[in-house]
């Protein structure tokens, strides 16, 4: 397969997408990266929603909401294997889904031959550690650098806005890659053991302060995240898609974008794009403060649109994170 585009997003958008059982609050649910952006938050917010968290991370963190909290690396499948059996033994029974979330988030943290290494290999015994032992289903967190904009060290332009999932990758950067492996990490999984796998293609992710600082640079500065396109999404909203992947029954292996539905930006995107990015097609009308990703793969594959609004208040809230009972995706 081109590890430019995702083989599983035909014109259709998936929207005869086979479904099966779905996942219902009271499954087991082994997340990884628990003490990362949105792993700090997937935990307690899945487990104020019903389900028991097996949480992971490679360094000591704290999980109260989780029935296990574990500390290994995802590139140890021997870990791995345990972690899926909630550490209770090698004859236990799978947790019900696994949501893979740990990684290296962002280039220049490691080597890139680092980068490569760990986001793939992790995604591999994760995902093939998923598929061997029955689980049932499996979300992971791509990123929309797959694309190859956000960190290419140069200006790059998509080919037409808004950005859908068809859009061929123009990556030059190790993080860009190792999100392209991994999403066909996903898609080998899928076929070999029939695991259902998918990918999210999500932006900047953040809520309160985190968010604040990047709306601030984007109202000082727009430029300098022209590359990001000025999108983002909730950290809670994050945490939501995956619930709404693991209800949804929906068989398969799926690479989709999710982002929120508007820019962090005051200026309106038209003007945006007219003065960074003037060579990209227009394929639809981006009225006002539009995004620039499509979700429509998202939202008619999974039913899922995002909640939280950063004009309101809502999404700079410093509680922002704070999980609440009773959430839904």
């Amino acid at each position: 397969m081109n590890a430019s585009t995702p083989a599983s997003v035909p014109a259709d958008r998936h929207t005869d997408a086979p479904t099966g059982p779905a996942l219902l609050p009271g499954a087991t649910l082994l997340v990884t990266g628990a003490a990362g952006v949105i792993g700090r938050v997937a935990v307690p917010r899945l487990a104020a929603a019903g389900y028991r968290v097996v949480a992971t991370d490679r360094a000591p963190f704290d999980a109260p909401a989780a029935v296990a909290s574990l500390v290994g690396d995802t590139r140890d499948a021997a870990f791995v294997d345990a972690a899926l059996r909630a550490g209770r033994g090698p004859d236990a029974p799978a947790v019900d889904g696994v949501v893979h979330l740990a990684a290296i988030a962002s280039p220049g943290q490691v080597p890139d031959d680092e980068t490569v290494a760990q986001n793939v290999q992790g995604a591999f015994c994760v995902l093939d550690g998923a598929g061997r032992a029955g689980v049932r289903v499996a979300v992971a967190a791509s990123s929309f650098s797959a694309y190859g904009y956000p960190w290419a060290g140069r200006h790059l332009s998509p080919a037409y806005v808004p950005v859908d999932e068809a859009q061929e990758s123009v990556a030059v950067d190790a993080y860009a890659l190792s999100k392209l492996l991994s999403e066909q990490v996903g898609e080998y999984v899928t076929r070999r053991y029939g695991l259902p796998t998918t990918m999210l293609r999500m932006p900047f992710v953040g809520s309160g302060d985190r968010l604040r600082e990047w709306v601030d640079l984007a109202h000082r500065d727009p430029g300098a995240i022209r590359q990001e396109l000025w999108t983002w999404l909730d950290t809670r909203d994050a945490v939501d898609v995956v619930r709404a992947i693991l209800e949804s029954g929906v068989t398969g292996h799926h690479v989709v974008n999710v982002a929120a539905p508007d820019t962090t930006s005051d200026v309106p995107t038209a003007e945006l794009l007219e003065r960074f990015h003037p060579g990209s097609r227009v394929t639809r009308p981006l009225d006002g403060f539009a995004s620039v990703i499509d979700t429509t793969a998202v939202r008619e594959l999974f039913g899922f649109v995002p909640r939280h609004d950063w004009r309101t208040g809502d999404a700079l809230d410093p509680a922002a994170e704070a999980p609440a009972e009773g959430v839904s995706a």
